[in-house]
């Protein structure tokens, strides 16, 4: 049963981590500046953080025994 939550929490989580990472990194805008091409994201970084600490969360327990 701990296997298959954890499981199951992992697989969402690594979900979220593409699907906010993508959304984050698209969020991005970038401009020249003294001849170097400088980037600055405008996304939130939140979701991404929420999501990798669920897929974490998700391995610890599918791993406990």
């Amino acid at each position: 049963m701990k296997r298959t939550i954890g499981s199951i929490l992992a697989g969402g989580g690594l979900l979220g981590l593409l699907y906010f990472g993508y959304q984050y990194f698209q969020n991005s805008e970038s401009f020249e500046a003294f001849g170097a091409d400088v980037a600055v994201s405008t996304g939130d970084i939140t979701p991404v953080i929420i999501s990798g600490v669920v897929m974490l969360v998700g391995l610890v327990v599918a791993r406990s025994k």
